[in-house]
């Protein structure tokens, strides 16, 4: 009797989601509007040992970015049933970013942390691609491919930082791949909910401006910012 009852919800959970709604044609617009959380992988620049005189060394000093989360938009276009284009735009999103090293004096033992140095904002427009399986189903699952501008704005140092001598920083801009895949559950006639994630190629050239208070200020890059963050947004869209 029980294995019945399992059997009849889950045949009734089936119809649901494979249950006709107003599918996906095309030339439909859906836009779409909520949440979402830049994930940038660790490590994203290794500086290695840096020599502070005196004795005193940093080891394996890196560069980290830490996650942001800000309001997303995205808006796609269906030019058949199941092929679309997507367009991702958000308000700037902002990033801490901190050095994690190990300081040794040579004399006490090391003693690994974490400082804060400065924050950037960045802005992540990208194009994509989209490929629908199931245009006619109320959960209707997609995947993407495409490309990602990332323009880096509003660079900070922190007062710490600029009291050590680093009194500027900057990020240029990238251009990278990135994926997606997610689903929009369609309830009603024309609203959903959707939920998305991407991976995205994000790489920038750092440039820091230091000042001894003596010389005059050096500009100097140091190295690549190996972002390459995942996106997860929840979203609430509007198809017409």
């Amino acid at each position: 009797m029980k294995s019945s009852k399992y059997l009849l919800a889950a045949g009734a959970l089936l119809a649901l989601v494979a249950s006709p709604a107003f599918g996906y044609e095309a030339g439909t617009w859906v836009l779409r509007a909520g949440v979402g959380v830049v994930a940038p992988k660790s490590d994203n620049l290794n500086l290695g040992t840096l020599d502070l005189g005196g004795g005193l060394q940093l080891t394996s000093a890196s560069l980290d970015v830490d996650d942001g989360t800000s309001l997303t938009l995205s808006g796609t276009y269906m030019f058949t049933q199941n092929w679309a284009f997507d367009i991702l735009a958000s308000w700037p999103f902002e990033h801490d970013i901190d050095v994690s090293a190990t300081i040794d004096d040579g004399v006490n033992a090391p003693v690994s942390g974490s400082v804060p140095i400065g924050s950037t904002e960045h802005l992540p427009p990208t194009f994509s691609i989209q490929y629908h399986f199931l245009p006619d189903a109320t959960f209707q699952p997609y995947v993407g491919a495409g490309v990602n501008w990332t323009t880096f704005m509003s660079e900070k140092v922190t007062s710490d930082a600029a009291d050590a001598g680093i009194v500027g920083l900057s990020l240029d801009d990238s251009f990278g791949a990135a994926l997606q895949f997610g689903g929009d559950w369609v309830f009603g006639n024309n609203w959903l909910v959707n939920f998305d994630v991407r991976w995205i190629n994000i790489e920038t050239d750092a440039e820091v401006t230091l000042d001894d208070g003596i010389n005059a200020p050096v500009t100097g890059e140091i190295g690549t910012v190996e972002i390459d963050p995942w996106v997860y947004s929840i979203n609430i869209g509007y198809r017409f």
